[in-house]
Formats: C-alpha cells, structure tokens, sequence
C-alpha cells in the first residue's frame, strides 16, 4: 500500500523539481523503493544522456528458482507532459510497471547488463525531442532489493561540438550571476563613499549593512564561477564549497540586519531589549540549520532516500525565519505610537513611524515576491526560460537592499526628520487621527 501511495506522489514532485546539473556519482545501497527520481535535465535538440551502472546486486526475498525477474527494473525518461498520461494508468492498475508505459522513454533495464560476475551497463544515447525530462530507475519486482553504483552525465552539444553541463535554460546563469555580482561591488563603493562623507552619522548598524552588500557580491561571484565550471567540465572544482560558505554568512546577516533596523538600533537606541534579543537567538540557528538543509539539497539530490524531508525543514524554516523577522518592526511601530502621545515630538515621530511603516510594506513585499511569486515563476515558465525566475529573484533582491539602504542612509537632514513649526501642528493632528494599526 505504501509503494502504491509513493509512486503518484513522487511523479507528482518531480513536476516540482527544479531542473539540475553537474556529473553525479553515487551508490544506492540495498533499496526496495520501487522508483528513484535522479535528476531533471532540460534537453536540446543536441541533448544526450550517459549512464554506467556498475556493482549491480538484486536480491528478491521470494524464493524463486528463475530469480528475480531483471526486465522488470530500469531506467527511464519521462517529460512533465506524459507525467499525468502516466499517473493514470498506474492508477488503472495498481501492478502496473511504468516500464511498459507508451509514455515513458525506456533506456535500458537490467536485462542488458553484461554477464556475471561484473554486472554492469555503459550506456550512451541522444535525445532526439527537446524537452526538459526526470530520469528515473524503477523496481517493479516486489519485496527485492538493488544496491548499485550509478554515475550519470547528462548534456547538451554546443555549435563547437563543446559539452554544455547546465540545462537549457541555466545556461545563462553564469554571465547573469556575474553581473549582478559588479552591480553590487558598485553598490558597496557607493555605500562606503556614503559613510566617508558622513562619518559623524555613521552607526553600528551601517558597518553590518556594509558587510552584507560584501558577502552578496562574493556569493554572487561564486555561484557564477560554480556555474561556469559546471557549465563546462560537468563539476564545479571547489566553488560550491565558497558558495555555500558564502551563501550561509549573507543570509544570517541578512535576517540579522533586518532585524536590527526593525529594532531601531544604534540610530533610534543603543541597546536591544529582551524580545528582540530572543528573535535573533531563534532566527540564527534557524538559519543555520535552513543552511544545512539547503547543502543536502544542493549537493545531493532527489535519489536519497531523506532528502524530501530535508527540503520540509529548509521550507519550514524560512517561513518561520520569515515570519520572525517582522516582529522587531511592529514593535517598534507600536513603540512609536505610544512615545509619540507623551513626549511632545509629533512630527518628528510621525517621521518615524511613516519610516517604518514603508519598511515593514517593503520587507513583506521582499518576502512576498522572492517565496512566491518566484516560485509561481519557476513552476509555470517554460523550462528553456528557467533563467527568467532566476533573474527576478535578483531584481527583487536588488531593489530590496537599494531601498533599505536608501530609507536608513548615513545622510545629514534627513527629509524625515527636518521639521517646522506647521509640519509639527499637522503631525500632531495626524497622530490623533491616525491609529497606525497594521
């Protein structure tokens, strides 16, 4: 019942799955699940598929004399667009092997593996339709159990006969990468001339947002030599482990600065109060685990038998990441309004609070676009345009830190703060008027 149950799920999770790269060797030790999902790969009409499987052992715990039946284990293609043609007809009939679907593109089963006692497979073939395609391998033998070693290399040819590693539609992910990542090197030397200029309005909090726009560009650059090297060789020569690194180091800073200009601190006050303390004590080791989760996603794929339950933890920690984060600027909403009813400063916390009410619109719009819109983006866009997600996710980003930076700038006269006597007499009606609820 349970296998009945995983392999429509499955099948339907790869429709999800973003399509990936690189050269993959791995070993699948004593496995009865009846499908693994390897890997998607988006197909030109140039695309090939290389798979050797050597160390092959099958092991059935019904005696049999014959053995286990090898036709009935194998690995095949199949597109987005036969994935439901197929889920219907294991839904017709619940013994049904996806090997004899019309729909699925057979490979080759176990059948073919040359003779005992070397076991193996080298199989090389061209992907005559364009198409964006999950490689699987399926077990249709009950109660049996595979272990193999597999090692896949899937590819596109280029006009120079040169192997392109990336999936159409990635393979402009290192060039977009590596732009985005001289904008933002371009952005830090703004940000630092910034603060030259206006040394004497320089904060704590702006050193931090210097750091993050740092850690943004190297990361960036990283991921685009990672690309490129996978685009090339097929592996990414060490730049996913800076990648990673980076990666961990911007995000936890990320959140971390959000947080604290939530907060107000070091520009509004000097110190962090106890709630605010608790939200970054829950939010760092959150995203320390988010990132581990988001390396064995990265760095395995779908053929490991937890990594489901790995991308469950990397999604439930970023919403609660998330989530967290807006706190600090409520509060601090909230703060204001009350200081604003005692301390006589109408206008100057009307600023205020029309500040960190565009803040807290902008952070949830940031949230917004980067977890939902860009998924919608990667889910429907056609697998030759996957680049187009990817982009806006950077547009988006972009235009978060650029306006951030802009709203808490080390500027002296900050349009925000300068008052006279008839702008204090409209902020004070304004705050009687106004209740500032979210």
């Amino acid at each position: 019942m349970a296998n009945h149950l995983l392999l429509p799920l499955l099948l339907l999770f790869s429709l999800l799955l973003p399509s990936s790269a690189e050269i993959k060797s791995l070993q699948i030790t004593s496995d009865s699940r009846p499908m693994i999902l390897f890997e998607k790969f988006g197909f030109t009409h140039t695309g090939h598929i290389s798979i050797l499987v050597s160390s092959v052992s099958v092991t059935s715990s019904v005696s049999s004399a014959a053995g286990p039946d090898t036709s009935r284990l194998g690995f095949f293609l199949l597109s987005d667009d036969a994935l439901l043609q197929v889920l219907h007809e294991i839904q017709q009939d619940k013994n049904f092997c996806v090997l004899d679907s019309v729909f699925a593109h057979r490979l080759f089963t176990f059948k073919e593996l040359s003779a005992p006692p070397h076991l193996s497979i080298n199989f090389t073939v061209p992907v005559n339709l364009p198409n964006e395609y999950s490689l699987f391998f399926t077990n249709c033998y009950p109660k049996t159990l595979v272990s193999m070693t597999v090692r896949t290399e899937l590819y596109n040819v280029d006009r120079d006969e040169s192997r392109d590693y990336l999936p159409a539609g990635q393979t402009q992910l290192p060039g977009m990468y590596f732009v985005f990542a001289v904008l933002y090197v371009g952005f830090l030397g703004v940000w630092v001339r910034l603060g030259f200029s206006n040394r004497k309005l320089v904060h704590r909090i702006h050193y931090l947002m210097a750091g993050l726009l740092l850690m943004k560009a190297l990361n960036l650059l990283c991921a685009a030599e990672d690309k490129h090297y996978v685009k090339v060789t097929g592996t990414p020569h060490g730049w996913d482990v800076l990648f990673y690194m980076f990666q961990f180091i911007r995000v936890v800073l990320l959140f971390t600065v959000i947080v604290l200009v939530g907060t107000g601190w070091s520009f509004l006050k000097p110190f962090l109060q106890e709630r605010e303390k608790k939200v970054l004590m829950i939010v760092i080791p959150l995203q320390v685990l988010a990132n581990v989760a988001s390396i064995v996603i990265g760095e395995t794929g779908p053929f490991i038998k937890d990594w489901l339950t790995w991308k469950q933890v990397f999604l439930l920690v970023d919403i609660v990441c998330c989530c967290a984060i807006i706190f600090p600027i409520v509060w601090s909403i909230r703060s204001l309004r009350e200081t604003s009813k005692t301390d006589g400063k109408a206008a100057r916390n009307l600023a205020k609070l029309t500040l960190f009410r565009q803040f807290y619109v902008v952070v949830i719009g940031y949230l917004y676009f980067t977890r939902i819109v860009v998924f919608a983006l990667k889910t429907i866009a056609s697998y030759k345009y996957q680049w187009v997600s990817y982009a806006a996710e950077e547009i988006a980003s972009f235009a978060f830190y650029a306006v951030m930076f802009y709203m808490f700038r080390p500027v002296e006269k900050n349009e925000y703060f300068v008052l006279d006597e008839e702008e204090e007499e409209a902020a004070e009606m304004a705050l009687r008027d106004e209740e500032f609820e979210l």
